[in-house]
């Protein structure tokens, strides 16, 4: 796995060892007003800073190859290339607050391995710098800019790309403290999903600077074993201790507006069965308040599974609205551009064309 790229913050610093810290502030918040275009526009720094900036450090941290947008026009997906060359996918989602949601990436490919997700069948290429993540929105806004029919409001962001955002926790937490200080959508307006890397959701119970995001736990099994055939990467006692872990998270840092959600992907066949709701009822209590949104798998290339159909869909929420545990269905868009959940991939032709 190669490294990320460095990041502006540390770049700036060695270029002027001896500058103050607020002007660090001062080019943080000229990356994210709307007027600034590039450094010749930041004019509180002098004339001679910005020259050498222009030449040292690109205004933004990545460009766009290709973006596609679904036939209803309620998503778009972005094949963006990183200063080294390399590519990941971010996506724009219309919501139900007819707003928009930005689903980033934060590495290129993963290593956890979940049988159903085609990043997982990537492998694991490097984790994205703070600047990459957080330019992700970056970039949707000058997108929507330039579509003044669009909804111009960004009104949440979702870690649901590319990656697994707890095994980039330092670039994770970085991006979002620049989002908290420079945009206007606030932390329960973001949310971190995890397959659940146990001991670094420990280490956010404690952690002065964790931002007080919204997690959600992809789940897909109420049981170990079953878990580990769907997530490869599951670790021993992973329900016993990730029940403990709620608990915990409950007590720390939860309350209404900041609950944890159970993510559980329909796989027909595997995991939808009227014995794993049943199961999943179960570890849910044992978890205290948790949300459940299932999730309708989406087809991806080269993998055998199937989604659940639609009355297997609403026998397994029933089971869960019959035992009063709280159910979400999460609605699938981008389908026909490869956008939806489980179907970020890059593919490249031989010509050099992205293709979802």
């Amino acid at each position: 796995m190669t490294a990320a790229p460095l990041n502006r913050h540390d770049h700036f610093k060695k270029l002027f060892p001896k500058e103050p810290k607020f002007r660090i502030k001062q080019i943080e918040k000229a990356y994210f007003t709307q007027s600034m275009k590039g450094w010749d526009d930041v004019t509180t720094l002098g004339k001679e800073m910005r020259s050498v900036l222009t030449k040292e450090i690109p205004w933004i941290s990545c460009k766009s190859v290709s973006v596609l947008s679904s036939k209803t026009g309620d998503t778009h997906k972005a094949v963006l290339e990183g200063l080294d060359g390399e590519l990941f996918e971010t996506v724009l989602m219309a919501n139900n607050r007819d707003q928009w949601t930005i689903c980033v990436s934060s590495q290129i490919g993963c290593a956890m391995g979940c049988v159903f997700c085609a990043t997982g069948a990537m492998g694991l290429k490097r984790d994205l710098s703070s600047d990459e993540i957080a330019d992700q929105f970056r970039f949707w806004r000058q997108f929507l800019l330039d579509r003044p029919e669009l909804n111009q409001r960004i009104s949440n962001v979702v870690f649901m790309g590319m990656g697994e955002p707890l095994v980039n926790i330092e670039n994770v937490k970085a991006a979002i403290k620049t989002w908290l200080d420079y945009t206007d959508i606030g932390p329960t307006r973001i949310t971190v999903s995890t397959v659940g890397v146990l001991p670094v959701l420990q280490e956010i119970l404690t952690d002065p600077d964790w931002p007080a995001v919204r997690i959600a736990i992809s789940l897909h099994s109420p049981e170990e074993e079953s878990r580990r055939k769907i997530v490869p990467t599951t670790a021993p006692k992973f329900h016993e201790k990730l029940a403990r872990w709620t608990r915990d998270y409950q007590g720390v840092l939860g309350n209404r507006r900041h609950h944890i959600t159970f993510e559980y992907t329909l796989i027909a066949g595997v995991n939808d069965n009227a014995q794993e709701a049943k199961e999943l009822v179960k570890f849910v209590k044992r978890c205290g308040e948790a949300k459940v949104n299932v999730i309708p798998l989406n087809p991806v290339m080269g993998k055998e599974f199937s989604a659940s159909s639609r009355q297997g869909i609403e026998e397994f929420k029933k089971v869960l609205l019959d035992s009063n545990i709280d159910v979400t269905e999460r609605k699938t868009m981008g389908q026909d551009i490869a956008a939806a959940c489980g179907q970020l991939a890059l593919k490249i032709k031989k010509d050099g064309e992205v293709v979802g």
